[in-house]
């Protein structure tokens, strides 16, 4: 798939046994607010979904208890003396590797970033590292990687597979792009590692500025926040390296571009992507995290593909962590919907504050909105009581549960897992494959998970099933029960 074009739509949700949950027919307008037709009209929103009304004290309770949700984690990690132990010792070995790596390749510029050493809230989870986590030997192969941008600064990353694949079996990929404020990829290694298991090839890397990479190019240019340009460029890069074989090495690290020519000129680089054969070229998913969010949200639009290893964008699907982003720009490129997307958010943000009043139930999904209007398919979810950091495991940071190391343990990053895997599952396998044939079952769990889903702000759903039915759901938490 190259692009999403859409099939003519349903006139009318047929079958009171179709496998689906709706709000509508397919050629209604979404429900403005609410789908209950008995109800007055004038009946207040709250009182007609029997929940506590602004501004009375059961409203501010309901507030308390959910805010709570935020110091989960921290709370839980720091009465854990065996989390605290194997995070400082990680914490160690990877100022360690760092050090050893300055030393053997002097040619990084990474000492300015703030989590160049991964070390403290930047080791991520602990219990996911080689040594500790048996994933490494019984589950996935995951090799480093590093090549240079467009611009000449070079990106640390890994590629990671499945073992024990069988001959000329192909997968589909994932590429994962940070969020800013030095977030470094170990925080987004729980992604890879879900995805890996359920039959993936992923790519993690950290961005110009970010992590292990060089905070800057040869002639000065800056990542991170002080260039956020780089969440859409430095992406396109990572698809150009993930795209490149023997035959077709990476451009740039070649003889007359920036990095080569540039102070880094003699660094090693890895020439090619070492698993480019288990990759089945037209399927390709790309998630990524606040600015890197905004990232992926540009980037699935552009066409002809702004890169070197592709004439059409090869992007097929799409998750936002925190969140899917409107039609404004990032370096200069305009949000254009092209592919489904999956938008995900929390109630609160970087620094949570519990709320003193009710908030626009439709803020969180603006993104989603524009792909519904686009006609291309897409999904919102909304974690109750989540913060900003749901999707990048801090230790010490504000979140909800996050169980170390256990994918399906805590509050909202198993929400996060289950539906950015069932939607990659929809969009890129194909028969045959894991998760192929119960991807729309799960996207349409609303039972197994409408307690973690916000209530401050719909969580909605717009996109055909595999059997070319509508699901389509205005406000999965409110209107559309599970009826299977």
């Amino acid at each position: 798939m190259r692009g999403w074009r859409p099939a003519a739509r349903l006139a009318l949700m047929v079958g009171a046994a179709l496998y689906v949950t709706a709000c509508g027919s397919e050629s209604d307008p979404a429900p403005a607010e609410d789908d209950t037709a008995s109800v007055p009209d004038n009946t207040p929103f709250c009182e007609r979904f029997a929940e506590p009304c602004y501004p009375d004290p059961a409203w501010f309770a309901r507030e308390a208890e959910n805010y709570a949700r935020t110091t989960e984690a921290p709370t839980t990690q720091a009465s854990d003396p065996n989390f605290q132990t194997l995070w400082h010792s990680q914490s160690t070995l990877n100022r360690l590797e760092y050090s050893n790596r300055s030393t053997e390749d002097p040619y990084w510029s990474s000492g300015e970033n703030a989590c160049a050493s991964w070390a403290g809230p930047c080791t991520g989870d602990p219990y996911r590292y080689p040594g500790t986590d048996p994933f490494y030997t019984d589950i996935g192969v995951v090799t480093a990687v590093n090549f240079y941008d467009a611009e000449g600064a070079r990106l640390s990353g890994r590629v990671w597979a499945p073992v024990d694949l069988e001959e000329g079996q192909r997968l589909p990929a994932i590429v994962i792009i940070n969020g800013s404020v030095q977030a470094p990829e170990t925080l987004y290694w729980w992604a890879a590692q879900r995805l890996v298991r359920s039959g993936y090839l992923v790519m993690t890397f950290d961005p110009r500025g970010q992590g292990r990479s060089d905070s800057q190019t040869p002639d000065g240019q800056r990542g991170s926040n002080l260039n956020s340009v780089v969440f859409r460029r430095n992406l396109i890069d990572a698809i150009d390296f993930f795209y490149s074989t023997p035959d077709a090495p990476y451009p740039n690290n070649q003889p007359g571009t920036p990095g080569y020519d540039g102070d880094n000129g003699e660094a090693e680089t890895t020439p090619f992507n070492p698993i480019h054969a288990l990759f089945d070229r037209e399927r390709l998913g790309v998630a990524g995290h606040s600015l890197g969010a905004t990232g992926v949200s540009v980037v699935q639009g552009e066409q002809p593909w702004p890169g070197t290893a592709v004439q059409n964008n090869p992007i097929d699907a799409v998750v936002a962590w925190d969140n899917l982003s409107l039609s404004t720009s990032l370096d200069g490129v305009e949000v254009i919907p092209r592919v489904p997307a999956m938008g995900q958010a929390g109630d609160y943000f970087l620094a949570p504050a519990p709320l003193t009043e009710p908030p626009d139930l439709d803020d969180k999904r603006q993104g989603f909105l524009q792909w519904q209007a686009a006609g291309i398919p897409s999904m919102q979810v909304n974690i109750r009581g989540g913060t900003h950091y749901e999707w990048s495991l801090l230790p010490g940071f504000p979140a909800t549960d996050w169980q170390a190391g256990q994918d399906d343990q805590g509050w909202g990053n198993p929400l996060a897992q289950h539906y950015t895997l069932a939607w990659f599952d929809r969009w890129l396998k194909q028969p045959g494959e894991p998760g192929y044939e119960t991807a729309d079952a799960r996207l349409l769990a609303d039972a197994d998970w409408r307690e973690r889903l916000s209530v401050y702000y719909r969580s909605s759903r717009d996109f055909p099933l595999r059997n070319g039915q509508p699901a389509r759901c205005n406000d999965i938490l409110r209107q559309c029960p599970d009826d299977r």
